[in-house]
């Protein structure tokens, strides 16, 4: 579990835009995405599955992740203070 910045991106060509120790939220990721997770504390996708790129990405690094979490980028506001729990699968948002 952890806490962060939630920055919602859905273009993952400015890594400038996750600083480390934010939370990534996208609406899906592949390959080109990679960069992002390396400062990233957790990961929130809208589209996933246990084998699905975040997850696999965010084991290899050690890293909460939470799949198929509907529409995160647009429940969740850029900035926001979230928590991760990537074990039960929640992403409380603590402070919008």
């Amino acid at each position: 579990m952890t806490r962060g910045r939630a920055r919602v991106l859905t273009d993952p060509n400015d890594p400038s835009a996750l600083e480390p120790g934010d939370i990534l939220v996208a609406p899906i990721t592949d390959p080109s995405w990679t960069p992002l997770f390396v400062a990233a504390s957790a990961v929130v996708v809208d589209v996933g599955a246990p084998f699905s790129h975040a997850a696999i990405v965010s084991r290899e690094l050690g890293i909460p992740c939470v799949v198929s979490a509907t529409d995160a980028t647009g429940r969740i506001p850029d900035g926001a203070l979230i928590e991760v729990d990537g074990t039960a699968a929640t992403v409380t948002i603590i402070e919008a």
